[in-house]
């Protein structure tokens, strides 16, 4: 068994003496593991680092099987990606998302999406934006996905302002107003015709809503923690985002 892809590193881990266990993201083949001979080689470290892009061939005797990685080097980003805290913990806390899909399942469209975000993740503004709707795209492809197209109650599709919790799709203002107290917000950035991009709070409110979906679809369900990862991007792309205090 044998083919090619290009593919994005994940993460890395130690195989005997002189081998490692790379994780990557590939563009048609989901996520997936391979043994590399030689990882932990002088040459091979620099390429061998998470979200670096990749050129890989796998191969093994049955389908079934770990099988073993050669790997090309196409972009090596991993030393731009550790200047930054957005970026940092971004690549770790993609990489946790990722996991949370069955290995060797294809999703390009995320992989498409990964290789966008990675190249954005030292700025705040853009990280935090992509990685929520990354986060919406790995709930909808868990089979969670939220509807923010139409207000639930009556069908319009302008002034959507919250999202209700119980069904995960969008309310308008004026349906919502009753019940806001019971309702999350739902961020003007997110909006289909959106022409706005996200600022501290409308980022925070974003961050809000994904991570209760996650935690009552995915986490809880499966006994999981969130990855720290996110808490530091988070923590990361909001501070950067923080107004500055006005002078007394």
């Amino acid at each position: 068994m044998q083919w090619s892809d290009q593919a994005i590193i994940l993460g890395i881990r130690r195989h005997g003496e002189s081998s490692a266990i790379a994780e990557v993201m590939t563009a048609s083949r989901g996520r997936h593991l391979g043994m590399v001979r030689s990882g932990r080689s002088r040459a091979m470290q620099p390429v061998l680092q998470p979200g670096n892009t990749v050129e890989l061939t796998w191969r093994a005797r049955l389908d079934e099987h770990m099988g073993e990685f050669r790997i090309e080097p196409l972009e090596l980003r991993a030393a731009r990606l550790m200047e930054a805290a957005t970026s940092v913990y971004g690549i770790q806390a993609l990489g946790a998302l990722l996991r949370l899909l069955p290995e060797r399942d294809p999703h390009p469209h995320l992989y498409e999406a990964l290789a966008v975000i990675v190249d954005h993740l030292e700025d705040p503004a853009d990280a935090g934006e992509l990685f929520v709707r990354f986060e919406l795209a790995v709930l909808n492809d868990l089979g969670f996905g939220l509807d923010l197209t139409e207000c639930v109650a009556t069908g319009a599709r302008d002034d959507l302002a919250y999202v209700s919790p119980k069904s995960g799709r969008a309310v308008c203002r004026a349906a919502g107003i009753p019940y806001a107290d019971r309702m999350l917000a739902l961020p003007a950035f997110l909006a289909v015709e959106a022409r706005s991009a996200a600022d501290y709070d409308s980022l925070a409110a974003a961050f809000r809503l994904t991570a209760f979906f996650l935690n009552r679809h995915v986490y809880e369900p499966r006994g999981l923690k969130v990855s720290s990862a996110r808490d530091g991007f988070v923590n990361a792309a909001l501070k950067a985002l923080k107004p500055s205090s006005s002078a007394a």
